[in-house]
């Protein structure tokens, strides 16, 4: 299928995305103000048996990655586009749909009160051969909360995955920051998550330029073992994936989970 034609087939899908939702770099939901219960003092992996089947087996990552993870090897041909889940399930459908026409797999880092109001999703992206992970409860600015708070929006997104999909995801970044603070990334190693997953190339999607100006951005920086920040939520996103794949597959580069990325 052509990239002007995936463009079109994907505009209406488009149209529904969520122009409002807030990316990393800022918060523009105005999220409802709810007291953070106390944190477990078990870890969410170690919680009953999975309600939709067992949790997959990941490949065992490489030793020696670092504990705030921007990009995979630079020797290779993969790319890892990662996706900061939450906006309408359409135009998520939409994206998941796309990347699967084009041969690509992503990852997506979950908020958890998305997953409350869309949790067939979590399903969706996992059923689809791409990698689910954590992006907090709330999506707060978690860099500037105390330990208590801030382990409670690591270990509340985990048990959703878990009771969702088994399994708590390998993944897990911070919400409103590009890296963790030491702080929040010793939380996330308590909560189970080794590893922090960062990026490399901001799409800057979430502030709206539109689907020309994403595809430049992210076109224009991308390498060899990049992972790529975009959102689900946001129209130009929807309609920049097409011609984002198209320009990768020119280069000879594939979009991977960042697992794939990291174990290739």
């Amino acid at each position: 299928m052509t990239f002007l034609h995936r463009r079109t087939v994907l505009r209406a899908a488009a149209g529904s995305a969520l122009a409002g939702a807030a990316g990393c770099g800022e918060d523009r939901t105005a999220a409802r103000s709810r007291p953070s219960p106390s944190p477990s003092s078990k870890s969410p992996a170690a919680h009953g048996p999975p309600p939709h089947g067992p949790p997959l087996l990941l490949p065992r990552l490489p030793r020696g990655l670092p504990a705030q993870i921007e990009h995979g090897p630079r020797n290779g041909k993969a790319v890892a586009l990662t996706f900061h889940g939450r906006g309408d399930a359409k135009s998520a459908t939409a994206l998941l749909t796309e990347a699967e026409r084009a041969g690509a797999r992503i990852t997506v880092l979950a908020v958890g009160d998305w997953l409350d109001a869309q949790p067939q999703l979590a399903r969706r992206v996992l059923d689809g051969g791409h990698e689910l992970g954590n992006h907090t409860m709330r999506h707060l600015n978690i860099c500037s909360m105390s330990a208590q708070a801030a382990y409670a929006e690591i270990t509340e997104c985990a048990e959703r995955l878990r009771r969702l999909t088994g399994g708590i995801g390998r993944w897990f970044r911070p919400s409103q920051a590009r890296r963790a603070t030491d702080q929040v990334a010793g939380l996330a190693r308590k909560a189970g998550y080794p590893h922090v997953l960062s990026y490399d190339v901001d799409s800057l999607d979430f502030t709206d330029p539109g689907a020309e100006a994403v595809r430049r951005t992210v076109l224009n920086a991308v390498r060899p073992g990049s992972v790529v920040s975009l959102h689900f939520g946001h129209a130009g996103t929807v309609a920049a994936l097409p011609a984002i794949l198209d320009g990768l597959h020119r280069r000879g580069l594939r979009a991977v989970t960042t697992t794939e990325l990291l174990t290739r």
